[in-house]
């Protein structure tokens, strides 16, 4: 999968799929930005609250539909793509639901589940039907520019990541405790996922946990090492206490490349100390990166570029699962 393929995408071949989006809230706006942005306009977006869907609609001329997606689901017609983007307690039932009344081609947010097991029920309603998770962020142009670095220098020797997080900045209240307590799944995983995209799963691993929250009970302090499926040593470092932030680290015989922030690429180059920032191409301009990616790939047959399958998306759950002691 080449970093050209995904900045240079045949958008009018999709500009006439149909899409129907379940949530109305921040992913759910993403999305209904980058479908706008697309040129893709025979958009449906069923949320809950009428006032905040009906403003939704109406900023991108999109039908809407109120009341949940319990009650409007058995009545949609079949979609080309169901994009599911409610909160993550209700991502795997919604998935469901539309299996059930025929939608076959669904994008669901991510991590799919706070849990492992939901998404390996899930796959077993899969048969002959496609559900990707929505890692966006291994869709970002940074991580494919990389891949591509990473390729001509001849592979990874070393990988090392932190997925330090700002608790200063969480609101408590404006999450359920049961998404606080597992916040190394509904967030961390992000930056973890890309790290494991990169190097492979862990084959040996090592997890360290300390300094327990009121609302975090696994800690907050998270050190760790292992060694990849592709034999690549790794290691993670992250106080949620400290400073910080998300950021991968990966050396390779020629250079070293840094995605800190995650949306942009660094090199410093063997014998030198200095970064320097790769400059990198948005497909779609104003629309959250990797967003437009995702959904091109999930309407185009013939997209090269690999969604998260829900059994990886299992594995990164089990993982996170490992590395925070939940």
């Amino acid at each position: 999968m080449s970093y050209q393929y995904i900045t240079k995408m045949n958008l009018n071949q999709i500009k006439k799929k149909s899409v129907l989006i379940i949530g109305s809230g921040y992913m759910a706006q993403q999305y209904s930005n980058s479908l706008n942005k697309m040129g893709i306009n025979d958009v449906a977006i069923i949320g809950n609250l009428k006032n905040k869907v009906e403003k939704l609609g109406k900023k991108y001329d999109f039908e809407t539909l109120s009341g949940g997606f319990e009650i409007n689901l058995p009545d949609i017609e079949k979609k080309d793509l169901v994009i599911v983007a409610t909160p993550i307690e209700l991502l795997v039932p919604a998935a469901k639901l539309a299996l059930k009344f025929g939608q076959k081609n669904i994008l669901l947010e991510k991590p799919g589940s706070l849990y492992s097991e939901p998404l390996k029920s899930l796959e077993n309603n899969c048969k002959g039907k496609k559900v990707c998770l929505a890692y966006n962020r291994l869709f970002y142009p940074s991580f494919h520019k990389l891949l591509e670095l990473i390729k001509n220098d001849g592979g990874i020797t070393s990988c090392t990541f932190s997925f330090t997080e700002w608790i200063h900045k969480i609101n408590l209240d404006s999450y359920p405790k049961s998404v606080l307590s597992r916040w190394g799944i509904s967030n961390s995983l992000h930056v973890i996922s890309m790290a494991m995209r990169l190097i492979g799963m862990p084959k040996t691993i090592k997890c360290f946990q300390k300094s327990p929250l009121s609302w975090h009970k696994a800690g907050s302090i998270f050190v760790g090492s292992g060694i990849s499926n592709k034999n690549i040593p790794f290691s993670y470092h992250s106080d949620w206490n400290s400073a910080g932030r998300w950021g991968v680290d990966i050396m390779t015989r020629k250079n070293s490349y840094r995605l800190m922030p995650l949306e942009q690429l660094f090199r410093c180059k063997k014998g030198t100390t200095s970064w320097e920032n790769i400059p990198l191409k948005n497909p779609i301009s104003h629309s959250k990166e990797g967003i437009a990616e995702e959904i091109f790939s999930m309407l185009d047959k013939n997209s090269k570029l690999d969604l998260i399958t829900l059994k990886e998306g299992y594995s990164y759950i089990k993982l996170a699962e490992k590395i925070f002691n939940y």
